[in-house]
Order: structure tokens, then C-alpha cells, then sequence
């Protein structure tokens, strides 16, 4: 059965030459206001024929490092340096972004667990339907920026994911090298059905996702990176001229073959990480301890690594609750793809 129209409405003209910045009007009806409207920021800057790029931060509403990036780059690019056309998106659930949290206020919606999405159903629903059948199909190349938000700190890094199509899978792959973080992955999705990548990936889009940091906070280091990111990514593309800069020391290969990459937790209690981030692990090495606080005197259950690898994630808070992840072990490889 076919959908109705997004009730999202856009205040730019996505086929205008220039530079536009306005907003995406999701009409809302609440305590507060009873005839209101999300307002989501946009962005376009086009310039004549070419390649066109969406570049989004704040799926995830505590994620600061690709927000940050993308409303400072609205404000810097101009319309004379691109060929084609940039559409960048800040803060694609806005309400979560305002709140300073991972999902929505409104409705509890995490987006990147939302997609496809339903024009019928709750805001964080329908700001998915209308990047699965507005923004998406309008673009070639999509930059979709997470760090680790409150929950998390996540070594910075540019990831695809194996896919069906061998040549979409290619042009991802070198996507997130290019990128030019000091680490690029393929990644493993514990359960991609509903994710935004899913959404890009299943149109025959080129997708590349990041993870910069966390910690519900950004560095001097972390936004650098991902400016740098950023603009390698639009250079890669050929919507930029220049030349991709990486960084200073070789940049390093990781793999996630699978599930068992997660390590999560079946305790509740005070969490005590063995290692930093970036640390090799060795399987069968204690990563973590998590210590009983209900009660003194009482010895901590230990973590151990199932496999060698580095420590890629970890959680970001000291408490800990029976399924959380703790730690993300990722494999360093030769090559990718």
C-alpha cells in the first residue's frame, strides 16, 4: 500500500543555485503550541551540474562532534566551491538535539532505530520517512557523522559494511578511508534492519558512517578530526576541489566480522576498564571488572577478550546495568575489501 505524502515541508528549493539555509516544518500540535512545527535546520549549497552529497549529524541527539562540524561548515562553505550540490543537515532529530539526549523528547524515538520510517506515525518516525523518500533519493553520497554520545567513547574512525552489491560496497570502502580518520572499519551492525545506513544502502547509495569520539562532549582533537573528515569526504566525491589529507601517522585497518565483537554486560555494578581505547587486546586478557555495590567485602566479576583485536569502545559511565556494552574489540587487518 503506498504512503501519502510526507507531511514534512521544506523552506529552501533544493534545485536552486546558491547558498539557502532554512528549515524542514514538521507541523505538531502540542501543550505548548497548538498549531507548531519541528524546525529542523537545513542547508543547501548547489552549484550548477554534479555529484550531490547529504551530509548529516545528530541522528543521535547527544552526538556532538559531527553537530558541531556541520553547523560551523554551513556557515563557511559557499556556493563557488562546490560542484553539484551539499545538502547538510545538523541536527536530523532535532528534538533529541535540543534536549541534549540520544532520542527524542517528543516521543522516545531513537531516528537511527526509526527507518524507514512512516509518514503516519510518531515525529521521529516521520523525520525518517522523509530522509528514506525525500532526502535520499535526491543524492549520490550520503556522510551520516556518530560518536559515542553520553553512553560511550569510540576510537575515530570511517566505516562501511559488507554489502550486497560489490561495487557499492568499493565505493563506500574507499568513501570511509578517505575520510581520513586515524582508523577505518568495516563494520558489523548488531541490527541494521532499522538503521538509517539500511535505508541509504538498500536505495544503491554510497553510504559512510563515523564514529569521532563520545563521551556527550566534543575535543579540539575530535572536531578536528572530523572537519578534516569532512572535507577529505566532499573532496573524495569530486562536490570540493583539493586534495584528501590524512593523517600524520599511517592510518590503520580494523574488522568487525561479527556479533562476538560486543562485549555486554550481565552484572549491574561499578564498571572498571583494564585498557584505554586504541589498546591491543589479547584474547583471554581481562578488559573489565564489575564490582557488586550493594555490599563490601565481595570479589569482582572479570571480563575477558574472546579475541585479540584493540579496545575500539567502551562505556563511557562508571555504572553499569546488565546488558549494556562494555567494550568493542575490533581485529586489526592488512587490507580492507
Amino acid at each position: 500500500m503506498s504512503k501519502r505524502p510526507s507531511p514534512i515541508s521544506a523552506t529552501v528549493d533544493f534545485d536552486a543555485d546558491g547558498v539557502q539555509h532554512g528549515f524542514l516544518k514538521l507541523p505538531i500540535s502540542t501543550d505548548e503550541s497548538a498549531w507548531g512545527a519541528v524546525m529542523i535546520p537545513v542547508t543547501v549549497i548547489k552549484n550548477g551540474e554534479g555529484p550531490t552529497a547529504l551530509l548529516a549529524g545528530g541522528n543521535h541527539g547527544d552526538e556532538y562532534e559531527g553537530i558541531t562540524a556541520l553547523i560551523k561548515l554551513t556557515s563557511e562553505l559557499r556556493a563557488e566551491d562546490v560542484r553539484g550540490r551539499v545538502i547538510i543537515v545538523p541536527m536530523m532529530n532535532l528534538p533529541a538535539a535540543m534536549a541534549g539526549r540520544r532520542t527524542s523528547p517528543m516521543d522516545g524515538g531513537n531516528l537511527n532505530r526509526s527507518f524507514p520510517g512512516d509518514p503516519d506515525g510518531t515525529v521521529t518516525q516521520k523525520i525518517a520517512d522523509y530522509f528514506t523518500r525525500v532526502l535520499v533519493p535526491m543524492c549520490d553520497v550520503v556522510l551520516d557523522l556518530h560518536s559515542g554520545g553520553r553512553t560511550l567513547d569510540i576510537i575515530p574512525f570511517g566505516a562501511s559494511h559488507v554489502l550486497d552489491n560489490p561495487e557499492q560496497q568499493r565505493q563506500a570502502l574507499e568513501g570511509a578511508k578517505a575520510f581520513g580518520a586515524p582508523y577505518a572499519m568495516m563494520m558489523f551492525e548488531l541490527d541494521a534492519a532499522a538503521l538509517f545506513d539500511t535505508a541509504v544502502e538498500s536505495q544503491g547509495k554510497v553510504f559512510v558512517a563515523t564514529e569521532l569520539g563520545g563521551g556527550g562532549t566534543s575535543t579540539p582533537e575530535s572536531l578536528a578530526i572530523t572537519e578534516r573528515g569532512v572535507s577529505n569526504f566532499l573532496i573524495h566525491f569530486g562536490l570540493v576541489e583539493g586534495e584528501v589529507k590524512m593523517p600524520a601517522e599511517p592510518q590503520v585497518y580494523l574488522d568487525m566480522p561479527d556479533a562476538s565483537c560486543y562485549v555486554q554486560s550481565e552484572h549491574t555494578g561499578l564498571l572498571e576498564l583494564t585498557l584505554a581505547l586504541g589498546h591491543k587486546v589479547e584474547k583471554g586478557q581481562v578488559i573489565a571488572r564489575i564490582y557488586d555495590m550493594t555490599r563490601s567485602g565481595s570479589a569482582p566479576v572479570e571480563y575477558r577478550a574472546g579475541r585479540d583485536g584493540i579496545l575500539a569502545a567502551r562505556r563511557f559511565p562508571a555504572l553499569v546495568n546488565m546488558g549494556d556494552t562494555i567494550a568493542v574489540i575490533a581485529e586489526v587487518v592488512d587490507s580492507l575489501g
